[in-house]
C-alpha cells in the first residue's frame, strides 16, 4: 500500500490530534461526572486508548510514499524553474539543463564546469580547500569533501597493496598560463591544446580535480591505473577524460585525471564501465571560441 505524500501528512496530523484530544476529553468527561467513582480504571483506559492511537499512527508513518511514475531518464533537471529569473543564470544545455555563472565559474546542477568552451575567471580560487591556498601549485589544495573521499580510495588500495599518490593537484590560472606556453612554444598551438588546458580552462584550478601517479599513458596498464578505473566512481571519482572521447572532451585520454562529482553523478558516469562524459550527460560542447 502506498499513499501520497500530502495524504499521508494529512492522516499523520489528524492522528496526532486525536491522540491528544480524545484522552483530554475522556478525562475531563469523567473527572466532572459524580456518578462515576472509579476514576483510576478510566485513567488507566485513558492511558490505553493515547496507546493505541499512538501506534496506529506509527503504521501510519511506515507506509510508503507512491513514487511518480516518470522515468529517470525523461527528468532533464534537478534545478527548479524559478532559476531561470536568476541574476546567474546563462541559459539551458540541449539537454535541458540549466547553466549559471556565480562567484567566477559556471555550474549545471550546481556541479563545477570546467572545460574548453567555459573557463574559471582569473581570480577564481577555490573556497574550503584542505590545504590552504598560498602559492601558484599546491598538491593538497583539494576541496575538502574530495580530500576525505581521496583518502578513502588511497587507503583502500594500499590495504590491497596498491600505492596511489597525488603528483599534481591545484594550479592557479598564471601557473596554467605558463604551463601552456611551455607546450605551446614545444609543440604547437595544435597539439598543445590535445593534452594541455589553456589559463582559466584547466579543472586543476578548481581544487576539484587531480593527477595520479605517473602522468603518462602508461598508468592505464598498471595494477593501480586498472583498479582507480574500475573503482573511482565508488568514491565519487570520475575519469574526466575517458578513453575513445578525445573529439568530445577536446583531450586525449588521461586515465590519471580524477575529477570529483560526488557518489550519485560519478555511478551515473561510470555507466557500467562504459565512461560518460560530463559534456554528453550534461548536453553541452568543448571548444575553445
Amino acid at each position: 500500500m502506498c499513499l501520497d505524500e500530502n495524504t499521508l501528512k494529512i492522516l499523520n496530523d489528524v492522528f496526532l490530534l486525536l491522540s491528544i484530544l480524545l484522552p483530554l476529553f475522556f478525562l475531563i468527561y469523567f473527572f466532572y461526572d459524580k456518578k462515576k467513582k472509579k476514576k483510576l480504571g478510566y485513567y488507566l483506559l485513558a492511558l490505553i486508548i493515547i496507546i493505541l492511537i499512538i501506534c496506529f499512527r506509527g503504521e501510519i508513518m511506515n507506509i510508503n510514499i507512491c513514487k511518480s511514475n516518470k522515468k529517470i531518464n525523461d527528468i532533464t533537471t534537478t534545478k527548479a524553474i524559478p532559476a531561470v529569473n536568476s541574476d546567474n543564470y546563462i541559459g539551458k544545455t540541449s539537454k535541458g539543463y540549466i547553466l549559471e555563472k556565480k562567484d567566477g565559474a559556471y555550474f549545471i546542477d550546481d556541479y563545477l564546469i570546467v572545460n574548453k568552451s567555459y573557463a574559471l575567471n582569473e581570480d577564481f580560487i577555490p573556497k574550503n580547500t584542505h590545504t590552504k591556498i598560498t602559492d601558484e601549485i599546491c598538491i593538497l589544495c583539494i576541496d575538502n569533501e574530495a580530500y576525505e573521499k581521496w583518502l578513502n580510495i588511497k587507503n583502500d588500495a594500499i590495504a590491497i597493496n596498491l600505492n596511489i599518490y597525488i603528483a599534481s593537484g591545484y594550479r592557479s590560472f598564471e601557473y596554467q598560463k605558463g604551463l601552456y606556453e611551455k607546450y605551446e612554444n614545444r609543440d604547437g598551438k595544435d597539439m598543445a591544446d590535445t593534452y594541455s588546458a589553456r589559463a582559466g580552462h584547466s579543472e586543476h584550478q578548481s581544487g576539484l580535480a587531480f593527477d595520479l601517479n605517473s602522468i603518462d599513458s602508461s598508468f592505464a596498464a598498471t595494477d593501480e591505473g586498472k583498479w582507480v578505473n574500475e573503482n573511482a566512481y565508488l568514491y565519487g571519482f570520475i575519469i574526466r577524460y575517458p578513453k575513445g572521447k578525445e573529439k568530445i572532451t577536446g583531450y586525449k585520454y588521461e586515465p590519471w585525471h580524477l575529477r570529483y562529482v560526488g557518489l550519485s553523478l560519478a555511478e551515473k558516469l561510470y555507466n557500467d564501465g562504459e565512461w560518460i562524459t560530463m559534456e554528453e550527460y550534461f548536453g553541452i560542447d568543448s571548444k575553445y571560441k
